[in-house]
């Protein structure tokens, strides 16, 4: 009878650890593939990895293609020499093009064009072969930010290296909204200023600690932007912070912020990209040892 009790809990014992295993292993399962996804995008003909170019314009004429005494220099051997130009005025930018070059927006060729910059959400995208270009706003300022389908470091791609996946940063977040909404100040690479929309923030414990960030976005936003940093910055992760999403909770309650899910920003990749920076109080005084680490 002793015997018999001892399988009985014996199986009982391996049904519970594979039952345990199943579990650990699906959300590692779930989490591999949202980093799968996550590279795919990254490494796509419209990805981040397929900027090529980021030109800062001037008010009038600024001139664009592959020859060296335009303005604005296209890459060799992907553009004509001469091209056209941009003419910014009064904050719009126009696009003349010259005769017998072939550009296109919405697979139509153009000759002369106003183009919407980003910041309503929908910029006016012309192409050239491989090459694709459109306005960028910061702050006053305007750039043409140019892709490239077949930019060489897409090729080159290595991966990306991660912590291993580890349930445990998986952490229950408390969202206290802010009432009223505010604003905060996050540092970008440009070495500009951008105020940014914060509904709130999101407070949670490492190991016993609480700590807490502001999240970027409106309280009726499906999901909040965090910025934050941390010190594995200084040795194993990129040096100016990372990003990650986590589900809006409404005005209260809790969601889950899943650092298995952060990641580098795009400036960790080209150096076309106007990345934001973790604002001061976004970084932790903790290493998050989960994520991307550096991209070498």
């Amino acid at each position: 009878m002793k015997t018999f009790l001892r399988i009985v809990l014996l199986l009982i014992v391996i049904q519970w650890i594979g039952c345990s295993r199943g579990t650990d292993q699906a959300y590692m399962d779930r989490i591999n593939e949202w980093h799968q996804g996550r590279v795919e995008r990254l490494t796509s003909e419209n990805g981040w990895m397929s900027l090529a170019g980021l030109y800062w314009m001037n008010n009038g004429e600024n001139t664009f293609g592959a020859d060296s005494s335009n303005d604005i220099i296209f890459p060799a051997g992907k553009a004509p020499n001469f091209m056209g130009s941009f003419i910014l005025k009064d904050g719009i930018v126009r696009a003349k093009i010259l005769p017998n070059v072939e550009v296109s927006m919405d697979d139509e060729p153009v000759t002369d064009v106003i183009l919407e910059s980003d910041a309503g959400g929908n910029p006016t995208v012309l192409h050239h072969g491989s090459l694709s270009w459109y306005v960028i706003q910061r702050s006053d300022d305007l750039a043409v930010r140019l892709k490239d389908s077949a930019n060489p470091i897409i090729a080159t791609f290595h991966g990306i290296e991660r912590y291993p996946v580890d349930s445990s940063w998986r952490l229950e977040a408390k969202f206290e909204a802010y009432n009223p909404q505010k604003s905060i100040s996050v540092p970008t690479i440009l070495g500009t200023i951008e105020e940014e929309p914060s509904a709130g923030a999101l407070v949670f414990k490492i190991q016993g600690k609480t700590y807490r960030l502001d999240v970027v976005g409106n309280l009726d936003d499906e999901q909040f932007f965090i910025i934050f940093g941390d010190e594995t910055n200084r040795d194993e992760t990129y040096e100016s912070g990372r990003y990650v999403y986590v589900d809006n909770p409404g005005s209260g309650g809790s969601t889950i912020l899943d650092f298995n899910k952060a990641y580098n920003p795009p400036c960790a990749f080209t150096e076309y990209a106007t990345c934001p920076f973790p604002p001061p109080q976004n970084v932790l005084p903790a290493k998050v040892t989960a994520g991307e680490k550096k991209y070498h």
